[in-house]
């Protein structure tokens, strides 16, 4: 399989990703990331700008610490416990270079930014994979009719 043309981000981005603030509790990210079946969540500020990422390891850990050590998780922010380096990238940028950087840095998701830093979507693997399907790939023969 083979995509020819480049595609940008923002065809395949989720256009309206679920968001949480660093001061949000950490249960409630877990509620999120439970209820929409997500394997991590956008951290940003009050102005929209990606600060960090809550992932389902992220959220295991500090319950693991609970239990472990009894800090007391149901207090925590979301802050105590994200990964705050972000790696953001722009709308237009390249699917698969954003692909190739993602399983070089071992990340899932990659928030997407417009021109002032703040947060426009979000691209998955899930969403890179529907890319993969609709450009190509011995997908037909799994499809329902065909």
């Amino acid at each position: 399989m083979s995509i020819k043309q480049s595609v940008d981000v923002n065809d395949f981005m989720v256009k309206r990703p679920i968001l949480v603030t660093p001061d949000t509790e950490l249960f409630e990210a877990i509620h999120k990331i439970l209820r929409y079946k997500l394997s991590g969540i956008t951290v940003v500020d009050d102005d929209k700008h990606p600060v960090g990422m809550l992932s389902e390891l992220d959220c295991l850990r500090a319950i693991l610490s609970d239990a472990y050590f009894g800090d007391g998780v149901g207090n925590i922010r979301v802050a105590d416990h994200m990964t705050p380096e972000v790696e953001c990238v722009d709308a237009h940028s390249d699917v698969i270079g954003v692909a190739r950087s993602m399983l070089d840095h071992k990340r899932r998701r990659r928030p997407v930014v417009d021109d002032h830093s703040q947060l426009v979507g979000q691209i998955t693997c899930r969403a890179i994979l529907k890319c993969v399907k609709e450009f190509g790939g011995p997908f037909r023969r799994f499809e329902v009719g065909v």
